[in-house]
Formats: structure tokens, C-alpha cells, sequence
């Protein structure tokens, strides 16, 4: 049950969608991965939302080359481990929620294990082989994965659910070369704010879910395209895996 404090909080929200809405959401898992220029919004609006049960794993710590775009990590936290300076924000910001972090490389080894049951998997990851493994989770286990991605002033964004929609794979069957590539903050808050937005629509059921999309966002036009794609036959991951809809 929603406390008082939690009807009071969450208001606004609950004129949108009502207390059913708002329960989902307290009842959610959702599972970030990344603490980084996506994974901080991300887990920011997500906490302000109400999302009952945050899980956050990333492996870095914080540096001040971070600084212009990782909005949870500020001066002070240089050195501190992302996860860590995260979650004692998102404890500040909204005490009624519960914030599970670890320091931890996202590998083959602990993937499925750390995603657990999660309801959502988000990837604010900034590699492929990573955001790969968390898409084939995804599709062994049945759970949506909202992915993201950044570079200069342009970003994507689009919503997996398996059994129903192509996969990251099918999107991207080749990685693109790894690079220390640049950024600017405002790029990874305009797509981890896509990205949050699709976990709250998918949890409360409302909306249009940006599937089988991919939203392209070019900030030196301001524009965004959609590029439709479409499940492939040949797929080395979704095609392996039964509806589990």
C-alpha cells in the first residue's frame, strides 16, 4: 500500500495514472546498467518516479573528466565508486525506495545472476560487448530492455520485448569499433530521459511503447528520425528463443 507520504509525493503522477499506476511502479525491479552520463538521469527520474526497487552495477569510480555530464557525481565524490556515490543520492532524494548497487564488471559470468528478476533491464552501458550479453539475458529471461546510446550531440534510443520485438542483435549484428568517443552532457540526459520514460510507460501500461524504432536524436538540428527495423530470421540471439510473452 501506498503511505501517505507516498500519495503526497507522488500527486501529480497519480493524476496521470492513479494509485494502481503508482503501485506498479513501488512494486517494480528495474536493473541499470551503467552509473554513467545515461545511468545517472536514469536512475534519478526513475527514483523521483516512485520505482520501488532500484539495482545498479557499474565498475568505475568517479573521475573529473565525468563531471559534464554524469549528473549524480559531483566534486566531491572524485574517487568514490560510481555506484556508491549514486545510490547515497537516490537515498537522499526518495527515502521510501530501496537502492541495490554493485562495483562490479558486467561479464558472462555474473550477468544472469545480477539481473535476477529484474522487470526491466535498462542499458546505460557505453560498449557493445556489455549492452550484447544484457540483450541476450534479456531474451533468455523474457524481460524488456530499454537501450540507449550516445555520441557528440547525437543519441538513440528503442525499447526490446522479447518474443515480441527484434532484438539488439537484430539491430546491430556487428559491433561498431570501440573508441573513447566524445559527448556532450545535455545528449545523454535528452536519451536517458527517453529511456526513463519508457520504463515508467511500460510498467504503469500506458502509452506507445518505441519498439521495433529506433529514435535517432541529431542535437546540432535538433531533430529527431525513426529508423522501423525488423526481427531477423537468421538472428543469432532472438531467433534461438520461444515467446516467453
Amino acid at each position: 500500500m501506498l503511505s501517505e507520504q507516498e500519495l503526497e509525493r507522488y500527486s501529480r503522477q497519480i493524476m496521470l495514472f492513479g494509485e494502481n499506476g503508482q503501485q506498479h511502479l513501488k512494486n517494480a525491479n528495474v536493473f541499470i546498467a551503467g552509473a554513467g552520463g545515461l545511468g545517472c538521469p536514469i536512475a534519478l527520474y526513475l527514483a523521483v518516479a516512485g520505482v520501488g526497487n532500484l539495482k545498479m552495477v557499474d565498475k568505475d569510480v568517479v573521475d573529473r573528466s565525468n563531471l559534464n555530464r554524469q549528473v549524480l557525481h559531483w566534486e566531491t565524490d572524485i574517487g568514490k565508486e560510481k555506484v556508491l556515490s549514486i545510490e547515497e543520492k537516490l537515498r537522499s532524494i526518495n527515502p521510501d525506495i530501496d537502492v541495490d548497487v554493485f562495483t562490479k564488471i558486467i561479464d558472462i559470468s555474473n550477468v544472469s545472476e545480477l539481473i535476477a528478476d529484474a522487470d526491466v533491464i535498462v542499458d546505460a552501458m557505453d560498449n557493445y560487448s556489455t549492452r550484447y550479453l544484457l540483450n541476450q539475458v534479456a531474451q533468455e529471461k523474457g524481460i524488456p530492455l530499454i537501450h540507449g546510446a550516445v555520441r557528440g550531440f547525437d543519441g538513440q534510443a528503442t525499447t526490446i520485448i522479447p518474443g515480441k520485438t527484434a532484438c539488439l542483435n537484430c539491430l546491430f549484428p556487428s559491433a561498431p569499433p570501440g573508441e573513447i568517443f566524445p559527448v556532450v552532457g545535455v545528449t545523454a540526459g535528452l536519451i536517458a530521459m527517453v529511456q526513463a520514460n519508457e520504463v515508467i510507460k511500460y510498467l504503469v501500461g500506458t502509452g506507445e511503447m518505441l519498439t521495433d524504432r529506433l529514435l535517432i536524436w541529431n542535437g546540432l538540428s535538433a531533430e529527431i528520425e525513426y529508423l522501423k527495423f525488423k526481427k531477423r530470421c537468421d538472428c543469432i540471439i532472438c531467433s534461438s528463443y520461444s515467446d516467453k510473452s
